[in-house]
């Protein structure tokens, strides 16, 4: 380590005392069974502290990059440190598909789906719900290996992690075949069409994704991503409930070039060029922004958006631009969508962590009436006891990490306060 280490945005600076690359399996359990402190880095895509130690920060991105693809289960067991940019070809090629991708194919899947990282979709779960086994070192170096079928409702506690039970090294993920998808942009959605038909509009296509400045009262995109079912498709119309179909490729930023952006104007290409909204192509080698995302029951979605329409000046007056999308009910103990379909209001602000919580705490008042649950790895400011009733398996996620790691090698200050030990 040369310097300080940072998280992708810059607004972290880690208190690691050092960072590791370790080249093997079993570099990797020495290390972890030597430290005192030890958490998983990722792609360092998280905005707030959930990733920091005071000890060793590890990087799984020098491992034996493996995927093996079970065509006859189909599944895929890939190494924690791949990113799904690095992933999705090879499984394209061998006729396969992951059910949905994030923002970004930039970001690692361990990483990804230990903070409930999603794309969009009514029928779509997060990233994790792919997850049907895991690998992980535990706080002494031992390998544990656990399965879906196997361990039952343990392994629902495992995928969520956080990186608090150990260092996943390994995940199997559910295949679906390949698909195809095609891409329409609509400008200037009217509000009140979304409250009337957001059923509609949110559940019509494989996954669409509402873009709002929040500085009128229009939408200012809706992103629709359409599963080609075949050649009898017919394209989009040219208004739909209010809106224009966009006869240019669009950023989600107003004003910024769309030339990193996935391929629009209902070109039909891969589900991996797709479903991200940015091209794997496109490196995003600094941040200039911060990041908040809130789940909500998908049916209070108007409750939700007229609610923040009294704050709509605060939230603008700090905002790039927000994003609404949707995802399936899940199981997994810490998914802010678990067991109930949600709805994600997802927040890029200016690199101004001063001027944007305020606007935070502003914003968690105002989604309180509807059991806000705040995106694990993004700015949130929600109070511990809040966090804790609004997850059912709160209390037995501690307990999990009490029996995984007794000493709290995996802990830290994050991890502390919102999940103390028992007692």
């Amino acid at each position: 380590m040369t310097g300080p280490i940072t998280n992708w945005a810059g607004n972290v600076d880690f208190g690691a005392s050092a960072l590791h690359r370790p080249g093997s399996l079993s570099e990797l359990r020495s290390l972890v069974a030597g430290s005192d402190r030890v958490r998983a880095l990722g792609t360092a895509h998280s905005f707030n502290r959930i990733a920091d130690t005071t000890g060793d920060l590890v990087s799984l991105a020098a491992l034996p990059p493996t995927v093996e693809i079970d065509t006859g289960r189909a599944t895929v067991s890939v190494a924690a440190g791949i990113r799904y940019g690095e992933l999705v070809e090879r499984l394209h090629r061998a006729g396969f598909a992951l059910h949905n991708l994030g923002s970004l194919p930039h970001i690692s899947v361990a990483g990804a789906c230990a903070t409930a990282t999603h794309g969009s979709g009514v029928g779509n779960g997060n990233l994790a719900t792919a997850v049907s086994g895991l690998e992980l070192v535990t706080a002494d170096g031992d390998l544990v290996t656990l399965d879906r079928d196997a361990d039952g409702d343990e392994f629902l506690g495992h995928v969520v992690g956080l990186g608090a039970l150990g260092v996943v090294t390994r995940l199997t993920l559910d295949l679906a075949p390949a698909f195809d998808i095609e891409q329409y942009v609509y400008d200037d959605l009217p509000r009140e069409q979304l409250d009337e038909h957001h059923a509609e509009i949110l559940g019509g296509d494989y996954s669409v994704s509402l873009f709002t400045d929040w500085a009128g009262p229009h939408v200012n995109q809706v992103w629709r991503k359409r599963r080609v079912v075949g050649a009898g498709d017919l394209g989009a119309p040219e208004r739909w409930f209010g809106a224009t179909l966009a006869t240019e490729a669009r950023h989600p930023v107003p004003g910024m070039s769309a030339v990193h952006c996935t391929q629009q104007l209902g070109v039909p290409g891969p589900w991996h060029a797709r479903l991200p909204h940015f091209r794997l192509e496109f490196t995003p080698s600094s941040g200039e922004e911060l990041q908040t995302e809130y789940f909500v029951p998908r049916q209070d979605l108007v409750g939700a958006l007229t609610a923040l329409d009294g704050i709509r000046d605060r939230i603008a007056a700090v905002l790039q631009i927000s994003e609404i999308r949707t995802i399936a009910a899940d199981e997994l103990w810490l998914s802010p969508a678990y067991r109930r379909d949600s709805v994600a209001l997802h927040f890029t602000w200016v690199k101004d962590t001063g001027a944007v919580l305020p606007v935070l705490a502003a914003i968690e008042d105002r989604l309180a009436p509807f059991a806000h649950r705040p995106h694990w790895g993004k700015l949130f400011v929600t109070p511990p006891e809040v966090v804790r009733d609004r997850y059912d398996r709160h209390g037995d996620f501690v307990a999990l990490m009490t029996r995984y790691d007794p000493a709290g090698k995996f802990r830290n200050d994050m991890l502390d306060r919102y999940f103390p030990a028992a007692g």
